[in-house]
């Protein structure tokens, strides 16, 4: 009796403890990611495969090519944006690549995402190499609409006189694929997933390939003005980033080799400060939390291909000569390549252009929110199982069926045995499985609608989200009449399936997995109120209003300066072109969690009664210890 008591009483003191400790794991995890643009917890980059030996070689590319650049120049402008729809384009570049001895293929696609088709023509060049056996390539691509929608002229026409150039040149041991995409969205993911033969009916097949691709360099230059820096995008799809060996190479070869100033995720002007690197990491965060495409080579990424665009930026005096070099010494380093890259980071947290920290020292961030959901599991779980104590009748000398008082320290007691409680586990599993199966309607809803149907049925599931939760807490307590304990473990779950998710997506999407873990913070304090104190419940209601998911999206569009509508067309484009999951944890794991907690907070019955014979209960342990 004694042990059951004193385990009584420690997991009574254990639960004392569980909010602080949910609240230290919070504070700590966003203090981490503070403190990680400081001198003492940040690297500088560094280059890990010795072989790429980035700017160790003199580059010839200019003089009389820039005539040529030009010429193709005129050629893009004259051709236009709608080109790329109707197979002109295609047509005049094919025959451009094709007067320059190399072998020419043409792929059309076509892809249907909200309501709206996206359609074009793909055509691209294969250079052969000479000192190869055609088991490798690299490729040097151009968009003819970039991601701003413009027309990438000077980008397409740098890579046809590439093109033109680098076939003189006998050095190459690796293939040299030349691809210009109809857009910087659906034309690049249209063509590896047809390199890799993963394309839908709707996608045609490539007439041409080469071997495994090592290496991809996206060149991004619409203006036909010289450009003052370099702008490095990197982020790919799902939050997966490519190789940092290739970024550190980008790097050195622009501003050691040809001094030109580089810059990431458009932080045009960075002092190398704590202010500065820190909005440089959160803005990466961003991105990779959002799991879009940032650029044409953003498709290439998930089939373990590394790849970024070069995009320059500003007006200053490089010129498509300096570019054009920067290229070229980049695609000498690919070349250099005796394996696929693999020595350097793939995930990693960038902060200026030379400054970096890696997997092992942000993780924990994310993974001390995650852990906060699940020390709250297990405190919900431990009170749920909590030992009660119960008076024993006990045999005296005045006779059967009257009790013996025992004093202890001035106390008066009876002597009591102590039961575990045994948990209801059916009612709040199925509740919790109830609930998350609904979040297969938005999935479904806002990736299949039409673009004209996202802004009324959005703000129709945003006015659904309010009366949700009381509806669903009124239904389930007049139908199944759960008590204390239920919510209890309903909670219980839904924090312990949150953190579970979390902990797992860290590791794969860091970004994602922080900032849901950080919105959904108030859900570990939440909890049902008595009638007693309404206000609490009300104030909790209108806290949750801005955790929802429709919120965040709302805050997102501002964020990008786009309508709502056009952020769901966004993601049900990248749903079915380029594969997005970020819906799936928002909608089928965050807002269920939402709906499970403002079901919690709407919950109203009598807990006079059980918190008055826990007290007493609570008492007694203390007493007679």
């Amino acid at each position: 009796m004694a042990t059951n008591l004193t385990s009584s009483l420690r997991s009574t003191q254990v639960l004392r403890f569980v909010p602080v400790l949910s609240s230290l794991c919070v504070i700590i995890g966003v203090a981490w990611l503070l403190l990680l643009p400081l001198e003492d917890y940040s690297r500088k980059t560094y280059i890990s495969e010795n072989a790429l030996l980035p700017g160790q070689v003199h580059t010839y590319f200019g003089g009389s090519e820039q005539n040529v650049f030009r010429a193709y120049r005129n050629e893009v402008s004259a051709l236009g944006v709608n080109a790329s729809v109707g197979g002109e384009m295609a047509e005049k570049i094919g025959g451009i690549l094709t007067a320059s001895g190399l072998k020419v293929g043409r792929q059309k696609y076509s892809y249907t995402a909200a309501g709206e088709e996206y359609h074009g023509e793909n055509v691209y060049a294969v250079l052969q190499a000479p000192r190869g056996d055609a088991t490798e390539a690299i490729v040097l691509c151009a968009a003819w609409i970039n991601m701003d929608g413009l027309l990438n002229e000077s980008g397409v026409a740098l890579v046809l006189t590439l093109a033109r150039y680098l076939k003189r040149w006998s050095l190459w041991s690796k293939d040299i694929i030349f691809l210009i995409a109809s857009d910087s969205r659906a034309g690049p993911q249209a063509w590896v997933d047809a390199y890799h033969d993963m394309h839908s009916g709707a996608v045609s097949s490539l007439p041409l390939k080469s071997g495994a691709i090592q290496g991809v360099v996206v060149v991004d230059y619409p203006s036909v003005q010289s450009f003052d820096s370099l702008h490095i995008v990197y982020d790919g799809i799902n939050g997966q980033l490519p190789n940092l060996d290739l970024i550190n190479t980008a790097v050195r070869i622009a501003s050691g080799q040809m001094g030109i100033r580089t810059t990431l995720q458009e932080m045009w002007q960075h002092d190398d400060k704590y202010a500065d690197r820190l909005r440089t990491m959160l803005r990466g965060m961003m991105n990779q939390g959002l799991g879009h495409a940032s650029g044409a080579h953003s498709s290439f990424i998930p089939y373990h291909i590394d790849a970024i665009t070069l995009q320059a930026y500003g007006e200053g005096r490089h010129d498509e000569t300096t570019l054009g070099r920067t290229v070229e010494s980049l695609l000498r380093s690919l070349n250099n390549l005796l394996e696929h890259f693999h020595q350097s980071f793939f995930f990693y947290l960038l902060m200026a252009n030379r400054r970096f920290v890696s997997i092992g020292t942000y993780l924990p961030s994310a993974m001390l929110i995650a852990v906060n959901f699940t020390f709250a599991a297990i405190g919900l779980w431990i009170e749920t199982g909590r030992a009660k104590a119960k008076p024993i009748p006990l045999v005296s000398e005045k006779g059967e069926g009257e009790t013996t008082t025992l004093l202890q320290d001035g106390f008066e007691a009876s002597p009591q045995i102590v039961e575990r409680v045994e948990r209801p586990m059916l009612l709040p599993l199925a509740f919790i499985i109830g609930v998350h199966s609904l979040g297969f309607i938005p999935l479904y809803l806002f990736n299949n609608l039409d673009e004209k149907n996202f802004t009324p049925v959005f703000y129709a599931f945003t006015i659904a989200n309010v009366f949700l939760p009381p509806l669903l807490s009124t239904l389930f307590t007049l139908t199944f009449h759960p008590t204390a304990t239920h919510f209890r473990l309903i909670k219980c779950f839904s924090l312990l399936t949150l953190g579970m998710f979390l902990s797992a997506l860290a590791t794969l999407n860091f970004s994602l997995s922080f900032m849901i873990g950080l919105c959904s913070v108030p859900f570990t304090f939440i909890r049902p109120f008595p009638q007693t104190r309404w206000s609490a419940g009300l104030f909790s209601l209108l806290l949750l209003q801005g955790l929802t998911p429709t919120s965040a999206l709302v805050a997102i569009a501002y964020y990008w300066g786009e309508s709502v509508s056009g952020i769901l067309k966004e993601a049900a484009f990248g749903w079915v072109v380029w594969g997005m999951w970020t819906q799936v944890f928002v909608w089928c794991v965050w807002w269920p969690t939402w709906i499970v907690v403002g079901v919690l907070a709407c919950a109203s019955w009598s807990l006079e009664e059980e918190d008055e014979k826990e007290k007493e209960e609570g008492l007694y342990v203390k007493k007679l210890l």
